[in-house]
């Protein structure tokens, strides 16, 4: 195991070093959101956002990764800019949101890729990788995401995200989440801002929410099973890297030493100074993405990648 900070020295902004573009693309019933960073001919990575999150939480991240890989980051339905769905107890689930990406990775022509999941994001390319997309999913990293939760730490979760909170005021928003999303870890005033301008919507009387679907919860109470997910991880043969926060209450330091045991002996790295999930805007934790990433193309994992118009 590995303990790395993250000093705010170290940080990238979010002017892209190549432009991203803003996409929608229909997956089965429904319309997908997502933004494309970099040129398609590169090697293609997926990066799947958290539980009430958004593909925007990524832009520092995939705005460094763009110079050398076709970085796609979407919106789960009932998220952000994608539809929501009209059976919430059909659609917001892990089977699902498994066919979601299945259907995304077909549709945008990738045969082989990288994955890289925080928290719910995690757990969906985890399941993926170990089925539909088993042959297609060359790399995994988890952000703060295991196998199992705490089911203190799913009930803290359900609990908020099904009330969410109302505000008169972007300032407002943003102060709230400066406490809510604390454990992410540092992250710069415009970044703060950024995360949340990309996180409200309007109300009809005109104040401000959360930019999701509140009927997303109920696959926390609905569908206890959905995380319980060592069976797929034990059957995983990809390279993966664990990524945790220090101080998380979802990944535990237990679950976290058994993926390096069992089924592919994930490599670990732990960040101080953020509990659930590393925001992965900082020196320390981009560097060991571009690290695994790298190691991976030169242990022979290569990737292509072709564009096939929705």
């Amino acid at each position: 195991m590995k303990t790395e900070g993250h000093p705010a020295s170290k940080t990238f902004s979010a002017d892209a070093e190549r432009p991203f573009g803003s996409h929608y693309l229909r997956c089965g019933e429904h319309e997908i959101h997502y933004l494309e960073w970099g040129d398609f001919h590169n090697p293609a990575i997926v990066m799947w956002h958290g539980l009430a999150r958004t593909g925007r939480d990524f832009d520092v991240l995939a705005s460094r990764l763009s110079g050398s890989f076709r970085v796609i980051c979407p919106d789960t339905l009932g998220r952000g800019l994608s539809q929501w769905s009209s059976e919430p107890a059909r659609d917001y689930c892990m089977d699902a949101y498994v066919e979601l990406a299945t259907a995304l990775v077909e549709g945008l022509g990738l045969r082989r890729l990288h994955w890289i999941g925080t928290s719910m994001g995690g757990a969906i390319g985890l399941r993926a990788a170990a089925g539909p997309l088993r042959e297609r999913i060359a790399t995994l990293v988890l952000n703060d995401i295991g196998p199992t939760l705490p089911r203190v730490a799913l009930e803290r979760i359900r609990d908020y995200v099904a009330n969410p909170p109302r505000f008169d005021t972007v300032a407002g928003l943003e102060a709230w989440m400066r406490q809510a999303y604390l454990p992410f870890g540092w992250q710069s005033d415009p970044q703060w801002r950024s995360m949340a301008e990309h996180s409200l919507r309007r109300l009809p009387d005109g104040g401000l929410t959360l930019h999701y679907d509140p009927a997303i919860a109920s696959q926390l109470s609905a569908r206890p099973d959905d995380y319980e997910l060592w069976a797929a991880y034990d059957s995983l043969r990809q390279p993966v890297l664990l990524l945790r926060g220090a101080d998380s209450d979802l990944l535990t330091p237990d679950v976290a030493e058994a993926m390096t045991r069992r089924g592919p002996r994930a490599r670990r790295v732990d960040f101080a100074g953020c509990g659930h999930a590393p925001a992965l805007n900082v020196d320390a934790q981009i560097h060991e993405i571009e690290r695994f990433l790298h190691a991976q193309a030169a242990d022979g994992i290569t990737l292509t990648s072709r564009r096939q118009t929705p």
